[in-house]
């Protein structure tokens, strides 16, 4: 056993080492383990105090070619961390044999293995300091696709997209608060399954030879799709996120999701993704004390715990957590071309005490109950997501009456191209579900939303929250009978139309399907098609 240090520039070097724990202890260690240390590939981020959002897109696994050598370059941050190993079907799930070289100060682990290609399954295996246990972790890297199946990632090369280049010059082109929107909310897992309701899952090829075809036949501009990136529980609707970096794999590979981008923008039609910087799950598997510390989340439960959805909140305060994200966002338009980003629970980012009872949060530094580094995080994503791709939009779900949510940066506000107005979805559902005898005096919450339509840049949404967990769909919402119902519907989207502000439906409502939505089966196309129906998607279609 010997021991050499070697300048930051030193040229490539092959080792063939074995994992002295593993001959100490007799494990598989028989065969000797080739891997190539090289210069570092994560030098950008060598000093924490230079730390960008740039620095972040060396994380994770990246297929590449170094000194003529085919491999995989692998990068995780953990530094508070004793041991990060990369374990996978070629090392028997054995984190001696591929420890990785920790890059100091930075907290980066990093290593660079020959012959690790396309469809490898692996982890990082992390020991932390303080409790001296191995975790298997999943990365977070943009070369990676988690995989239900086995809840492992997989190496897979992205390919080249190609036929949307003037889509990308005529948005950039577009004022998008100029133009006609009418945004069509959808959840991929339950548009249409095969084989009936509870069949399995449509690709993303599949979705779009069925969905992309029915969007533009209805007259949308836009489709938004509730969270695509990897989660483990359906039941979230993708809203507890663990794969930042990667679509889910339920519906294909990531070039399959890439060609779904494609086939809209060459219809016509944009790809809006809901985006959840707000929380991430308690998963073990996931980023909660990724290296045995709070490492993304705050130490404090009053500041790093969502009670409501049981989640834990970033530490945006952090600045290798605040360009992760950022990075994250940048990756959906620099890789897929997506459009723009909707993000999800806004309000729960912007104020520390956020469905929290007194003595449960903690006030910012000047005794206030503003998230002073949510808000910084929110204006310089607003800021990257405007400066490097022109024409993309940002939407923010924001359910108070915080001002300038819609405002540009450089006038006091958080940067988003357009905002949710919650209120006056309240305001309508409340008043259209009254009997119409009794509507005569409830006509202030009808024309309350007047007194504001221009304070912001307002989306006018009946989207998926609005027909879940007991509250009926929008047909059923509507008072009367059978023939009450469906003219009281139409009634309700021609005022939509009518109203000042872009417009979206979420899936099932342009047809007036009676149950309500549920994640687990797929949409009932069987009432599709009546006279009845089609009066519907003819008042929710441009």
């Amino acid at each position: 056993m010997f021991e050499a240090l070697f300048p930051l520039d030193a040229e490539i070097f092959l080792t063939n080492s074995r994992s002295p724990e593993a001959t100490a202890t007799g494990g598989p260690s028989t065969t000797p383990t080739r891997s190539v240390r090289s210069s570092p590939t994560s030098t950008s981020i060598s000093c924490p105090k230079e730390a960008t959002w740039r620095s972040t897109r060396s994380w994770g696994s990246h297929l590449v070619d170094i000194g003529g050598i085919r491999g995989t370059a692998f990068a995780v941050w953990a530094p508070n961390a004793e041991r990060v190993s990369v374990v996978c079907n070629f090392n028997h799930w054995d984190g001696r044999v591929h420890p990785m070289r920790n890059r100091g100060e930075s907290g980066i682990w990093e290593i660079f293995l020959p012959g690790v290609v396309e469809e490898e399954v692996y982890k990082y295996e992390i020991r932390a300091r303080t409790r001296g246990s191995c975790s298997p972790r999943p990365t977070r890297s943009a070369s990676g696709s988690s995989s239900l199946a086995d809840g492992n990632d997989r190496l897979l090369h992205r390919g080249v997209r190609v036929g949307d280049a003037s889509w990308l010059e005529s948005r950039a082109r577009r004022s998008v608060l100029e133009a006609p929107m009418a945004v069509y909310e959808v959840h991929l897992g339950s548009w249409k399954r095969k084989e009936g309701k509870d069949g399995p899952y449509l690709s993303y090829r599949e979705m779009a030879d069925d969905l992309v075809p029915y969007v533009k036949e209805m007259g949308y501009t836009h489709i938004e799709l509730l969270p695509v990136a990897e989660h483990p529980f359906d039941g979230s609707w993708g809203y507890q996120v663990l794969g930042y970096f990667a679509p889910t794999s339920r519906h294909g590979r990531p070039t399959g999701f890439m060609e779904f981008v494609d086939r809209c923008h060459r219809e016509g039609i944009g790809v809006i993704l809901d985006w959840v910087p707000a929380h991430f799950p308690r998963d073990a598997h996931g980023l909660a004390r990724f290296d045995g510390t709070h490492l993304y989340e705050h130490a404090d439960p009053r500041r790093g715990e969502q009670q409501d959805w049981g989640t834990l909140v970033f530490n945006y305060g952090r600045r290798e957590v605040a360009n992760f994200l950022l990075s994250n966002a940048l990756f959906w338009m620099d890789k897929y071309h997506i459009d723009g980003l909707r993000v999800d629970a806004v309000a729960s980012m912007l104020y520390l005490d956020y469905s929290r009872k007194p003595g449960e949060w903690i006030p910012n530094v000047h005794g206030g109950n503003e998230n002073l580094e949510a808000i910084a995080f929110l204006k310089r994503m607003n800021e990257l997501v405007h400066e490097r791709h022109p024409g993309a939009i940002t939407v923010a779900e924001e359910s108070t009456a915080w001002p300038g949510v819609s405002r540009p940066t450089y006038l006091g506000g958080l940067g988003f191209t357009l905002k949710w107005n919650m209120g006056w979805m309240h305001d309508m559902l409340s008043f259209i579900e009254k009997d119409p005898i009794h509507r005569k005096y409830h006509f202030g919450q009808l024309t309350f939303a007047l007194l504001y339509a221009f304070h912001e840049n307002f989306v006018l949404p009946f989207s998926h929250d609005e027909v879940v967990h007991l509250k009926r769909s929008m047909l059923d919402k509507m008072p009367g009978d059978l023939w009450g119902k469906f003219a009281n519907l139409r009634l309700l989207y021609g005022y939509m139309y009518a109203h000042p502000g872009k417009k979206l439906l979420f899936m099932g409502e342009e047809f007036a399907q009676w149950e309500e939505w549920s994640h687990d089966k797929s949409l009932s196309w069987i009432c599709c098609g009546g006279t009845r129906t089609r009066g519907c998607s003819g008042s929710s279609a441009t």
